[in-house]
């Protein structure tokens, strides 16, 4: 068996159908915007082989509970001891079959290892070298540590934000540095990079900066101060609170919505609804604001929640509400949908047998057959990786042997 068909006949699932199918990816990563690029990655179709540290030698690295990152979905996992000079030679004879290495290491750490990109494109001329970091290979910022909360914050994010009560920036709900300006990122540059491959682009090394993300994602704002020189964040308009049209409102019960209103025609049906006829012209006056979200507060607080929902949602007033994560996860739009899938493992490993999570969501992926079958938590495919890449039996037992793979 090689690296490129390790799903036939072997313990780990098959791989997703879709349009990355064939493409082979090793990953490096554990956690963060690297392993969320591979997420994506492999329900495109592509084959996702997980390249841990060996456990038990060294730093233990950190491991994600059982239903993170999709719990493994269609990822199989592989484990060596890159500081070993015959297992960093084992894993270069990987690459020579792979399309794509992905790594999450701070900048220099490739190179330290005998694996920077000069050497995987020796091995491999058309490598793909994807390189996740919070601040890119290069610049004042790039031995920094940080998680997602630091690239938010100097990105711009943080300080666009409606602010916490006590006046300082808000924590975000979500992973968005990590998921989007940083796992989408990557997963987008990886795609296009196996298009000017495949167009005759030689090897490229990505230099993915989580942070040169955020930028992106806040970009509107940004462009707007570097074309004015004007102040801008939270406040400054409508999509970031100026205005009563765009903002959320507690219900009767307690529940909030979520009020979108920009356009003046959504903005006009909103105002007849709730009885405030007498603010449709004043949808950009600074003045009225407080009144208008006064009398919109009052009228939100007559009725509850999921009763408003009813009346406004269908109206073209752009109201929804705002779903708790347990509401979510039984939400009718997103199961009719298909999003919410049932995965089972044949172990349980240190989980249920079955549990329920996120499916293949994004456009173009296709939806996995139910329940999703995971592979077991304590099997590799790192014999038979090896084996298909050519490296001679003698050396793979010798590697074993010295624990510097598994």
């Amino acid at each position: 068996m090689s690296v490129t068909d390790f799903s036939v006949d072997s313990p780990v699932p098959a791989t997703a159908s879709g349009p990355l199918a064939g493409i082979v990816v090793l990953d490096l990563a554990t956690v963060g915007p690297a392993a969320r690029a591979t997420r994506i990655l492999a329900d495109y179709g592509a084959k996702v082989v997980k390249v841990g540290a060996v456990p038990g030698r060294g730093v233990e690295p950190l491991r994600p509970p059982f239903y993170a990152y999709s719990g493994g979905r269609y990822l199989a996992q592989s484990y060596f001891d890159l500081k070993d000079a015959g297992a960093a030679a084992a894993f270069l004879a990987l690459v020579t079959r792979a399309d794509v290495v992905v790594e999450s290491f701070r900048p220099g750490v490739m190179d330290r290892l005998g694996l920077g990109f000069d050497v995987l494109k020796e091995a491999n001329p058309r490598v793909i070298l994807c390189s996740t970091t919070g601040y890119g290979q290069d610049g004042p910022r790039a031995q920094w540590a940080g998680h997602d909360i630091n690239y938010l914050a100097v990105g711009g994010y943080l300080a666009a934000t409606e602010p916490a009560a006590d006046g300082g920036p808000p924590v975000s709900g979500a992973t968005i540095a990590d998921a989007a300006g940083g796992g989408m990122q990557a997963a987008m540059a990886i795609m296009a990079a196996l298009v000017g491959r495949d167009r005759g682009r030689d090897a490229v090394h990505l230099d993915v900066s989580i942070a040169d993300g955020v930028l992106w994602l806040t970009s509107l704002a940004i462009d707007e101060h570097l074309a004015t020189g004007n102040p801008v964040g939270f406040g400054h308009n409508i999509i970031t609170g100026r205005y009563a049209c765009y903002d959320t409102y507690q219900a009767a019960d307690g529940g909030w919505l979520a009020v979108g209103a920009i356009e003046p025609k959504f903005f006009a049906n909103l105002c007849r609804l709730l009885g405030c006829e007498q603010w449709i012209a004043a949808q950009h006056d600074d003045a009225a604001q407080p009144a208008i979200r006064a009398d919109f507060a009052a009228a939100f607080a007559t009725r509850d929640r999921d009763d408003w929902v009813a009346v406004l949602a269908g109206a073209d007033t752009c109201v929804t509400p705002v779903l708790s994560l347990d509401e979510v996860a039984e939400d009718d739009q997103f199961l009719a949908r298909g999003a919410i899938v049932v995965a089972e493992t044949p172990d349980g490993g240190e989980g249920p047998r079955a549990f329920r999570q996120v499916g293949a969501v994004m456009a173009g992926m296709d939806p996995p057959a139910q329940p999703v079958k995971l592979g077991p938590s304590d099997v590799t495919l790192t014999r038979v990786l090896l084996e298909g890449a050519g490296v001679a039996d003698n050396v793979v037992s010798d590697l074993f042997e010295r624990g510097v793979v598994a």
